[in-house]
């Protein structure tokens, strides 16, 4: 298994799981708008993109989108978009692909919103610090 950054060139590779993703957690799929202003926010370093490769094969993703952050005054990263194809799953992938994207990304803290039902997969994967409730801004 290979870990590396994703970039704009394989966005082919990485809409794939993108739109697998999206159907897995039950959003409507995502269309060709979508896939380039994806496209361009990655090549733009808005956000960054790291994947699991089984040889030419992207298996999984994870996204970092890196800010400041006075939790510990320092670069910080918001963690999305973590998804591993079910054929890959259990097989410690998903635990080595967060620490490579943590570890090349730079930042000191890292933290993901989820549902409920996903607190323990994401506790096992090393989020253990609880920050209180996320929240979204409804305008």
């Amino acid at each position: 298994m290979d870990y590396r950054k994703i970039d704009a060139s394989q966005i082919d590779e990485l809409w794939k799981l993108q739109k697998a993703y999206k159907v897995e957690i039950g959003e409507d799929e995502p269309g060709e708008r979508e896939c380039a202003r994806l496209a361009a926010a990655i090549q733009n370093g808005q956000i960054i993109f790291y994947g699991a490769w089984n040889d030419d094969t992207l298996i999984g993703s994870c996204s970092i989108t890196a800010g400041f952050s006075t939790f510990d005054y320092a670069q910080s990263g918001v963690f999305e978009d973590f998804y591993i194809c079910p054929e890959y799953r259990h097989r410690g992938i998903a635990r080595q692909l967060v620490r490579y994207a943590y570890q090349e990304s730079g930042v000191s803290s890292l933290t993901v919103g989820c549902a409920d039902c996903d607190v323990p997969m994401y506790q096992a994967l090393g989020f253990s610090i609880p920050l209180g409730n996320l929240m979204a801004f409804d305008s």
